[in-house]
């Protein structure tokens, strides 16, 4: 368990005893075991030849253990956010986070329970947000920056510039994958053991990062470029933010995540892709893919429209199926999506904005605590507060291009400017010589 140097106060005992109640109870919700599909369901499927809907409904999913009681479950939150209440006051940083955390598990566990009902979709929205969120009024939405952002890979995809290298080439074995970033994590992180990498057969993504673990996929290749990148989004992010709120000597709940930091957490690792050089046009594509797949459930498309849209990307049957469970999974496929991988850019934009408003504010010294745990960018003037008061240890493990400010600050101060250009005025400025 993280200890402080010193003996705990009677304040901070009480804190840290509500944030190990928090913990112990988050412990069986899992999110997307709860929602997952069988295999029984793919065979299907491809047995019919993509012609009939899966058989996925409200009964399928009672049939799924959740493995706690969710009533009693509602009310253990409920019972600790009172005693959060009446311990530390209704107010106060802490107080706050703690509340706040209680009420959101609370919402989750209502998701759960609306399992295969239109509900579903309206709880994953309310949680993860949806495609026609904009940022402020009059902003441009997610579904808008698929648009801009598919446009331009479009042109890259079909210009004169042949853009994959030597680097893009799947030449590594999962088994060579887990050697090689087990090498390079294990030194980032500053000893042996310290995270692990494993091959795994139960995850329907490429990669995913655990409590202290990676998982590749077994039945893959891997190349040089998808290493680097599962090396900084996987590893210097969500291991790294993992380890840092595990270490947290009191405010322990930040080892653990709720969907609001989902969001957060995904922001930094796609930032960190592109401050390290580290991400490339088809993974922008397949993150783009995802929001107009969900977009197009939001409007009344069903599994089978999703799926024949990513086949007609040019992606094989097999993967197609898997992205469009993504976005099916906890509804039914004529339900509604499941909004969470609308976190990737989401998280993206809400991030890079706030760094560009701290440093054109000369707001830098909240930037570390994006990394302090697990948490939502909403909550990080409130872990300024406990950092202030001792309470919230600042972060160990700090991706270099952002733990250094001076290099960061002089990158986003040039952002400030370059985003006030408009590049349709400037293409024509441009024209000869493009």
């Amino acid at each position: 368990m993280p200890k402080k140097s010193h003996p705990l106060s009677e304040e901070e005992k009480t804190i840290r005893s509500l944030s190990d109640r928090i913990v112990k109870a988050q412990q069986p919700i899992r999110i997307l075991d709860a929602i997952k599909w069988n295999d029984q369901i793919r065979h299907d499927f491809f047995k019919h030849q993509f012609k009939k809907q899966p058989h996925v409904n409200k009964n399928y999913y009672d049939n799924i253990p959740l493995g706690f009681d969710p009533e009693q479950k509602i009310e253990e939150f409920y019972i600790i956010e009172k005693d959060v209440k009446s311990q530390l006051g209704r107010f106060g940083a802490a107080s706050d986070l703690m509340q706040d955390r209680c009420r959101e598990y609370q919402r989750v566990v209502d998701l759960l329970l609306a399992r295969g009902s239109k509900q579903f979709t309206q709880l994953a929205q309310g949680l993860y947000g949806g495609v026609n969120d904009v940022f402020y009024p009059g902003a441009p939405s997610l579904k808008d920056l698929s648009h801009v952002v598919g446009g331009a890979l479009i042109n890259i995809a079909y210009g004169k510039e042949q853009i994959h290298t030597e680097k893009d080439k799947n030449i590594y074995n999962a088994t060579e994958a887990v050697a090689i970033l087990s090498k390079k994590l294990n030194r980032y992180f500053g000893g042996p053991n310290k995270v692990h990498v494993k091959v795994s057969d139960d995850i329907i993504s490429d990669a995913a990062a655990g409590a202290d673990t990676i998982k590749l996929r077994s039945d893959l290749m891997f190349s040089k470029r998808v290493l680097r990148l599962y090396e900084v989004h996987e590893g210097w992010v969500h291991l790294g933010t993992t380890l840092n709120g595990l270490e947290q000597p009191i405010c322990t709940f930040l080892g653990k995540g709720p969907p609001s930091s989902t969001v957060t957490q995904e922001g930094l690792a796609m930032l960190t892709e592109i401050f390290t050089f580290s991400s490339y046009p088809d993974r922008v594509k397949r993150l783009t893919n995802r929001i107009i797949a969900i977009s197009m459930a939001e409007d009344g498309a069903h599994f089978i429209d999703v799926f024949h849209f990513f086949r007609e990307q040019g992606i094989g049957d097999e993967e197609s199926y898997q992205n469009t469970v993504r976005i099916f999974r906890g509804s039914t496929p004529t339900g509604g999506p499941f909004t969470k991988d609308l976190a990737y850019s989401r998280g993206f934009i809400l991030i890079y904005n706030y760094l560009r408003l701290s440093i054109q504010q000369g707001s830098l010294s909240h930037i570390p605590l994006l990394f302090a745990g697990k948490t939502s960018l909403k909550n990080i003037h409130l872990l300024g507060e406990l950092v202030q008061d001792r309470i919230v240890s600042l972060p160990k493990y700090i991706p270099p291009q952002f733990s250094d400010q001076a290099a960061l600050s002089a990158w986003m101060s040039y952002s400030l400017f370059l985003n006030r250009l408009d590049l349709q005025k400037l293409s024509k400025v441009y024209r000869d010589i493009l």
